[in-house]
């Protein structure tokens, strides 16, 4: 039967609360389609805040996905402030879809992506205000599936009392493979009940229904085994793979924001996947292989982009945008193509060793020269080759040196605190390189107004690489080496000003640990800090360290377990990870042999590019069915003929 919209009751309250533009929708490109005349609807979730949520690229992909389809709705919700949240607790208002503001609970399917594992809170706090029951076997046949997705889902247990289901992968294909599940479960009359269609689901090999799987512990607190507890369900998930980018060419019509986002641009994702071999990196082992999109389809969806947002920025993405094997001919394409207006060109993410003046130039064509980021990572050459970063010092050198003697004022430096074997002197060899940084662009520039920001992140262990068995560092040592570094960089007068230091202090980094690789456990420890008032934990103003802690020691009171036992214990090869039962592709002993090379007494053993070398047997194309699709395709991005 048909939902009405809750604006009614929304919009005399709206003045109330902050920033209420974001709770409005109506944004150009949203889509509000007639309720009855489709089979299953879906409410999207980005479980942050309108300004982080609205941009995310992968919730945009498939809201036009799913609405293309004339038989499925897809409508947009992300996480209300906690102003908003009393308004609506105090007026009866449920957790409402921005494109018609209708009730979540009222959808088919609750479909949450989850690039951090940091909104867990935030999705509690939808399910409640939603009126879904936050424990999965409580829901009856008129709550929605609650569908978890996104990098964090590759270890959904922390979570799983409170969703029904996991996919793991790309989801292009998979939202459409489980739409027609349950649009043919309704229209036989829904038999069997909710159990039914998670069945069905569970048995197509492709979604992981956690309540299927029965977990036993040993008595010291490890996994003994993780088995399926009801017949036909397979004992492993596996992940997905769309293999022609080209077929796939969204977002079409990107959503553009009424309030203020972190991005304001419209994004084009040139390649799929990484296989450049950072053992830290989650998302350049579970997004394996490399598939490339061609000049031609990134050429049509700018073109389209542009004319159907208004945006006048464009950002090329992946996970190192510069490696695309023609990103030359698409920057040149591209120049030319939009040369003289008022269209810039961005390039997220860029390597060290695949940076090129040329192509910088490219991107700065109509003036517009923003600041360079490179990430080595690791602030000595010995750390670089235990995390597999095949850049030495010198390449850095050389390549801030072309910057620099090219025009370039600023440059930013990411790096990690925390890496397997790390020392003190690991650490402050940032300080060194940054002092050299300077040094280098004065050198080259004949200029003293050089600028280097170092910013320095909490190496978190994630499941799915070759780290995932590493003991991570306690937050006191992790502060300690940071205040180190912090008086190392400040200590030399002739440097101090020109270098920026951005570090996040230990403590969010060992939460975000506990959560990405913690098991069904440490559901408990997240409900607790959410009914403590948990909120928003990937924003530092909102993020309670004291909170967490107090939680986990009540929530694991009574289990062999502590905080402890989930972040800075290494584990051994025999021991079963939580998320052993779910399949990225990745041969556990290719990942074990992986993290063996990186503690070679020698020197830790690099692994090539698989891209441009023979195959290394990571598992991924032979199990997946998958292969390496990289150019050349001979085709070149003509530039459009002037009307």
């Amino acid at each position: 039967m048909t939902v009405e919209s809750l604006f009614p009751r929304l919009e005399p309250v709206l003045p109330g609360v902050q920033k209420p533009i974001q709770y409005v929708g109506g944004e150009l490109n949203s889509v509000s389609k007639d309720w009855d005349s489709v089979s299953v609807r879906w409410a999207l979730m980005y479980p942050d805040a309108y300004e982080v949520g609205l941009p995310n690229q992968g919730v945009q992909i498939l809201y036009e996905v799913l609405n293309e389809r004339e038989h499925l709705l897809a409508e947009r919700t992300y996480s209300v402030w906690p102003d908003m949240e009393k308004v609506m607790r105090d007026n009866g208002i449920p957790q409402f879809t921005l494109d018609s503001h209708r009730p979540v609970r009222a959808f088919d399917v609750f479909g949450l992506s989850f690039s951090t594992e940091l909104g867990y809170t935030n999705m509690l706090t939808a399910l409640d205000l939603a009126g879904i029951p936050l424990y999965a076997v409580d829901r009856g046949e008129n709550d929605p599936i609650v569908l978890a997705g996104g990098h964090a889902a590759f270890n959904p247990e922390p979570i799983a009392d409170f969703i029904d289901a996991a996919v793991l992968g790309d989801g292009e294909e998979i939202v459409l493979a489980i739409s027609e599940v349950i649009r043919e479960w309704k229209d036989e009359g829904r038999p069997g009940g909710r159990d039914e269609v998670l069945l069905r689901l569970a048995k197509s090999g492709g979604v992981y229904i956690p309540k299927f799987f029965t977990v036993e512990y040993l008595p010291d607190g490890r996994i003994q085994r993780v088995a399926p507890n009801r017949p036909g369900v397979p004992w492993r998930t596996a992940k997905h793979t769309v293999m022609d980018l080209d077929a796939w060419p969204y977002p079409k019509k990107p959503l553009v924001p009424l309030a203020e986002t972190v991005h304001e641009r419209y994004s084009v994702e040139i390649f799929r996947g990484c296989t450049r071999g950072c053992r830290f990196c989650q998302a350049g082992m579970i997004t394996r292989p490399v598939r490339e999109r061609s000049i031609t389809t990134i050429g049509d969806m700018v073109e389209n982009g542009l004319k159907q947002s208004g945006f006048e920025e464009v950002g090329l993405l992946s996970l190192s945008s510069a490696d695309h094997s023609e990103i030359a001919d698409v920057a040149k394409g591209l120049g030319d193509r939009y040369e003289g207006s008022n269209v810039s060109l961005s390039l997220p993410s860029t390597r060290v060793d695949a940076f090129n003046i040329t192509l910088a130039n490219e991107f700065s064509r109509n003036g517009r020269r923003s600041g360079l980021t490179f990430a080595p990572e690791g602030g000595s050459d010995r750390m670089r080759k235990v995390i597999n970063k095949m850049v030495s010092e010198e390449d850095l050198i050389r390549t801030v040196a072309a910057a620099y003697s090219h025009g370039w004022r600023q440059v930013k430096l990411y790096f990690m605190c925390g890496l397997p074997t790390e020392t003190d002197e690991d650490v402050l060899a940032i300080a060194d390189l940054a002092k050299r940084v300077i040094a280098t662009g004065r050198e080259v520039s004949g200029r003293n107004d050089i600028r280097c920001t170092v910013s320095i992140g909490g190496f978190v262990p994630k499941p799915h690489t070759p780290f995932q068995w590493t003991a991570q560092l306690g937050v006191e040592e992790t502060d300690a080496r940071l205040a180190k570094l912090g008086a190392a960089i400040r200590s030399d007068k002739k440097y101090a000003k020109a270098i920026g230091f951005r570090y996040h202090d230990g403590k969010p980094g060992i939460i975000e640990g506990l959560l990405s690789r913690g098991d069904r456990r440490v559901g408990r420890i997240i409900e607790a800090v959410w009914r403590d008032g948990g909120r928003f934990d990937g924003w530092s103003e909102h993020f309670s360290y004291e909170r967490w802690i107090a939680c986990a020691e009540q929530a694991l009171a009574d289990e062999p377990v502590d905080l402890a036992w989930y972040t800075t214990r290494e584990r051994e090869y025999a021991e079963v990870l939580p998320w052993d039962h779910l399949d990225s592709g990745l041969d556990r002993d290719w990942l074990w042999e992986d993290w063996q090379d990186a503690l070679e007494e020698d020197g830790a053993i690099e692994v090539e590019d698989c891209r441009w070398t023979p195959c290394f047997d990571c598992g991924v194309c032979p199990q997946m069915g998958t292969e390496i699709q990289i150019g050349p395709t001979g085709k070149k991005l003509m530039p459009l003929s002037v009307v």
